[in-house]
C-alpha cells in the first residue's frame, strides 16, 4: 500500500472532529511530501534539530514536537511549533515559559501524564496534577491545551483501561475554570492502538509507522 492508501484508510476509521498528526520522524522529505500530497497538515518530531532541518520545507503545515523535550532546546521552538505535546516537568514548564517570554509568544502545550507509572518513560504522575496545573496557572506564557499520554504496551482490555484512565481525568479537568488551561485536545493512540484510543475519546492520534511503514533507523 502507498502512503496515500494508508492515509485514506485510517481516516477512514476516524469519525468526529479529531486531528490526524503524522509522525514523521526519520522520514526523508520526499516521503513527507506524499503524506503532505495526500492531505497531511500536521507533522509530528521528537528531536528539535530534525524539526529544525525540516521546517523551511514546508511552510504551511503545523509542526508538533511530540518527542522528549531537553531544556537547552526549548529556545529553538519558539514560534516554530503549533503544539508541544510533552510537557513532563515543572522544570521544563519554567523553562518554556522563560524562552517564550523573551519573544512574547504564548506557548501550546500538553501536560504528558505518566498514567502507567513507568520508570522509562517521561510524564507527570496523576497524584501530581494538581500541584502541576498551580505551576501551570501562575504562568504568563505557556497555556495548556489539553494532555498526551503515551500508555504502557498491552493488549486490548489493558489499552483501553489506561485510555479510559485518561478520558476521566481530562473530562474532570475540563469542569473547571482556569486561567491558563483550557481541555481541547487528548492527545493518545499510535499505530498500534488508535482504533481503542479514539473509541475512548481522543481526539488526536500520532501515527508513524501506519502511514509511512516501519522506519529503516
Amino acid at each position: 500500500m502507498t502512503i496515500n492508501d494508508n492515509i485514506n484508510l485510517i481516516k477512514n476509521n476516524i469519525f468526529g472532529d479529531v486531528l490526524l498528526v503524522a509522525v514523521s520522524k526519520t522520514q526523508s522529505i520526499p516521503v513527507m511530501q506524499e503524506a503532505y500530497e495526500a492531505g497531511i497538515r500536521d507533522f509530528g518530531e521528537n528531536k528539535v534539530q530534525e524539526l529544525l532541518d525540516k521546517y523551511e520545507s514546508f511552510p504551511d503545515v503545523r509542526w508538533h514536537f511530540i518527542g522528549n523535550l531537553q531544556k537547552n532546546k526549548v529556545k529553538y521552538l519558539v514560534d516554530k511549533v503549533y503544539l508541544i505535546h510533552s510537557l513532563s516537568s515543572v522544570g521544563l514548564l519554567k523553562e518554556i515559559e522563560k524562552q517564550y517570554s523573551k519573544r512574547g509568544s504564548k506557548a501550546k502545550v500538553l501536560i504528558e501524564v505518566n498514567i502507567g507509572r513507568e520508570d522509562t518513560k517521561g510524564g507527570v504522575f496523576l497524584e501530581d496534577i494538581p500541584n502541576f496545573i498551580e505551576e501551570v496557572e501562575a504562568c504568563e506564557y505557556v497555556k495548556v491545551l489539553g494532555l498526551m499520554a503515551i500508555i504502557p504496551p498491552g493488549d486490548e482490555v489493558s489499552c483501553t483501561y489506561y485510555f479510559k484512565e485518561m478520558k476521566k481525568l481530562w473530562d474532570s479537568l475540563k469542569g473547571n475554570n482556569y486561567k491558563n488551561i483550557t481541555m481541547k485536545y487528548l492527545s493518545m493512540g499510535m499505530s498500534g492502538d488508535y482504533k481503542i484510543a479514539l473509541s475512548q475519546g481522543s481526539n488526536i492520534i500520532r501515527i508513524g509507522q501506519g502511514i509511512f511503514g516501519k522506519r529503516n533507523r
